[in-house]
């Protein structure tokens, strides 16, 4: 594909394109920001603002502040182009390294704020001698939870990409060897 054109895109890149941006838009991305990464991803050469503007029929301001967003999430970078003065931008296409980029930002913006949260309110509560013991146990329980899953996502942080696919397709195999054993799997 080489610089694509609303005119000139695939019907599937058109849908992909549409697609992405709504699935942005329910995730809490800005529709606009979703679709061009969405193009980007699809892109085989770089980009400059000008060129995803046309593309997409967005606003050029708003090509560039979704591409300083999209470049905060690391998710896009610049690529300098010889003989032209413009930015040009790629996306990341490796799709584990981009969900790792995503699931860094996402936790980085809300799981551990939450987390910094809920530590303070437990904190309050355990001292708090009007405290009803059930709320108590309920917030020490949600942080318990928040605790496990961080826990969680740092050890697979720490596995390479080559076994992390097989480690997730052993999915199956673990809820059949619980249900073997009498575990709990629903």
């Amino acid at each position: 594909m080489t610089e694509m054109t609303i005119h000139k895109k695939p019907e599937a890149v058109e849908q992909f394109i549409l697609y992405w941006g709504d699935m942005g838009g329910q995730w809490g991305v800005n529709r606009s920001v979703a679709q061009i990464h969405a193009l980007l991803f699809l892109s085989t050469s770089p980009m400059n603002a000008e060129q995803i503007s046309d593309a997409l029929g967005i606003a050029r301001s708003n090509v560039s502040n979704s591409l300083k967003e999209l470049a905060g999430w690391k998710l896009i970078r610049r690529v300098p182009i010889a003989g032209d003065r413009r930015e040009h931008f790629e996306a990341e296409v490796d799709v584990w390294e981009m969900a790792m980029r995503i699931a860094q930002g996402r936790k980085e913006r809300e799981i551990d704020p939450a987390a910094a949260a809920l530590q303070e309110c437990v904190a309050k509560a355990e001292v708090d001698q009007s405290m009803n013991p059930e709320v108590l146990k309920r917030l020490r329980d949600m942080q318990a939870f928040l605790n496990t899953t961080t826990r969680w996502y740092d050890q697979m942080l720490g596995v390479p990409k080559v076994q992390l696919m097989p480690l997730i397709g052993m999915g199956d195999k673990v809820l059949k060897l619980l249900k073997f054993t009498g575990g709990r799997a629903k």
